[in-house]
């Protein structure tokens, strides 16, 4: 089993990283405290073919693998967890789901200005009711002649507050439960579609992250993604590529604070010699930096799983699962150390 990036991963990776200092990192602290959503930022990224990394170059993509991607979040995420986010939201929620459940006419009309960064969206899923029982949906989409009419309400939904294109969830046959939701990509102009202010955090408060209101709004039926009673299938579909994305974005997020840190350690002095020489603080930077690496590793493991599975059909959720929490859990101990 070969763990080195192919020769094309690692000129992405050198690519990324250039872009990531010169573009992303001079606004990354001043964004986080304004909470000012970085849109240019999204689309000069979109230009570079980030905004749609897996998606095939027919759309507007740069139709690379779910490592690259993988890595694309790492690095931007690395200097900057909000441009980060907004990448894999735009990547793993909307842009999947749409080249793998789409139309071809869907996947020309959303996918292509999505994966050049000319629009941005959003992932609709989670409700007041609905968090982790995400099949307790309450947002209600009716036939109306050849369009949907849709009200509820969506919480905590990132990148909401600049979405050009929503990828929505609803009920359109309650009495069947999870098999009666479905998926649609909703014009976020829509009359009707109206978003909260911005929601304050402790951190990324640039992503935009906002509670949507849904007043009778019209959707072409046209716009449903699959058939009728699709939508919870591609959520969960949806979800497993997301979470890949988180734990990249958590591998990129530790790996700042641990060099951070380390080059600390090695300029700070204590009793005529750096503390780098310390054994107390070794230990804290050795752990620090083997935490790091196997979340690298768990991350690009389901990277390739999930590329596997589009060869062969399999699943990947155990592999993004568990990339997941071991990333999330480490960035939390690696940024806890880093600060100590």
């Amino acid at each position: 089993m070969d763990f080195q990036l192919t020769e094309d991963q690692s000129l992405l990776l050198s690519a990324v990283r250039e872009f990531a200092e010169e573009v992303v990192r001079p606004g990354a602290a001043s964004i986080d405290q304004t909470g000012e959503f970085p849109r240019d930022v999204f689309a000069q990224a979109g230009q570079l073919g980030l905004a749609g990394v897996s998606v095939p170059a027919e759309y507007g993509g740069a139709g690379m693998d779910t490592v690259s991607y993988s890595i694309v979040i790492e690095e931007i995420s690395r200097v900057c967890a909000n441009t980060g986010v907004i990448l894999s939201v735009n990547n793993s929620l909307v842009c999947d789901p749409i080249e793998k459940f789409g139309t071809p006419e869907q996947k020309h009309r959303f996918l292509t200005p999505l994966a050049r960064g000319e629009k941005l969206g959003c992932f609709a899923l989670t409700e007041p009711d609905a968090g982790s029982d995400a099949a307790n949906q309450k947002t209600r989409a009716v036939r109306d002649g050849d369009a949907y009419r849709i009200s509820g309400q969506k919480v905590f939904i990132t990148c909401g507050q600049k979405a050009d294109l929503c990828l929505l969830f609803a009920m359109t046959q309650p009495e069947k439960g999870p098999r009666g939701i479905s998926a649609f990509v909703v014009d976020a102009n829509s009359p009707g579609f109206d978003r909260s202010r911005h929601q304050i955090k402790l951190g990324v408060n640039a992503s935009g992250t906002v509670e949507i209101f849904l007043s009778d709004v019209s959707v072409p039926a046209e716009n449903r993604l699959g058939e009728e009673g699709d939508g919870f299938k591609i959520a969960m579909a949806t979800l497993d590529g997301g979470r890949i994305g988180i734990a990249a974005q958590a591998v990129g997020i530790a790996t700042e604070a641990y060099e951070a840190a380390l080059n600390y350690a090695r300029g700070r002095r204590a009793f005529g010699r750096p503390i780098a020489e310390f054994q107390v603080i070794r230990f804290y930077l050795a752990d620090m930096a083997t935490d790091v690496e196997a979340a690298r590793l768990l991350t690009r493991r389901a990277a390739a799983a999930k590329d596997r599975a589009k060869e062969n059909g399999g699943r990947f959720s155990l592999e993004a699962a568990i990339a997941k929490l071991f990333a999330a859990e480490m960035a939390q101990r690696v940024t806890t150390r880093a600060l100590q």
